[in-house]
C-alpha cells in the first residue's frame, strides 16, 4: 500500500467518524429541543461547515475507485486507442480542475488564519481555517489521485 492509498483510506476514515459525531450532535440537539425545549448551541454552524469537509475529505478514494460521475457514451463506441485517450483527457482535466480549486483555496485558507475567521453568532463560533485547509489537502489529494490514474492509463497502454 502506497503512501497516497493510506492517505485516501485516512481521509474516508475520518469522514465516516465524522458523519457518526454529527448524528450524534444531530440527535442530542432533537432531544434537546423536544425534551427541554432548548436546541444544542451551535450545532448549525458545526454542520454546516462539516458537511463541506466531509464530502471533499471522500473525493480522493471516489475518484481512485471509479465513482466519479461520468459518461461512457463515447468510450463505448470508440476503439481502444481512442477511448484511453479520452479517459487520460478525462483525466487531465480532473488533474486541472482539483489543482485549480486548491491553488484557489490556497489564499483564503491564509487570510481565514491571520485574521481568525469564524463561523455563527452568539455562544458558538466555529473557526473556517481547518475547513478551509481540508479543502486545500483534500483537493490536493484528488489531484495526484486523478496523476495516478493518468500514469496507470498510459502505463498500462505502453504494455498492451
Amino acid at each position: 500500500m502506497t503512501v497516497l492509498d493510506r492517505a485516501i483510506q485516512w481521509c474516508h476514515k475520518v469522514s465516516a467518524f465524522w458523519v457518526v459525531v454529527l448524528a450524534v450532535l444531530i440527535i442530542i440537539d432533537v432531544c434537546g429541543r423536544y425534551f427541554f425545549n432548548t436546541p444544542l448551541i451551535g450545532t448549525a454552524e458545526i454542520i454546516k461547515n462539516s458537511v463541506v469537509a466531509i464530502a471533499f475529505l471522500q473525493l480522493p478514494l471516489a475518484i481512485d475507485r471509479g465513482g466519479m460521475l461520468k459518461t461512457t457514451l463515447l468510450l463505448d463506441y470508440a476503439a481502444p486507442r481512442v477511448s484511453r485517450c479520452l479517459q487520460v483527457f478525462g483525466y487531465l482535466l480532473g488533474f486541472l480542475f482539483f489543482l485549480a480549486i486548491a491553488y484557489s483555496s490556497w489564499q483564503p485558507f491564509i487570510d481565514a488564519w491571520q485574521i481568525n475567521e469564524y463561523e455563527g453568532e452568539g455562544a458558538l463560533r466555529v473557526p473556517t481555517y481547518p475547513v478551509r485547509f481540508l479543502l486545500v489537502l483534500t483537493c490536493g489529494f484528488a489531484a495526484l489521485v486523478y496523476l495516478r490514474l493518468i500514469y496507470r492509463e498510459i502505463w498500462f497502454e505502453a504494455e498492451s
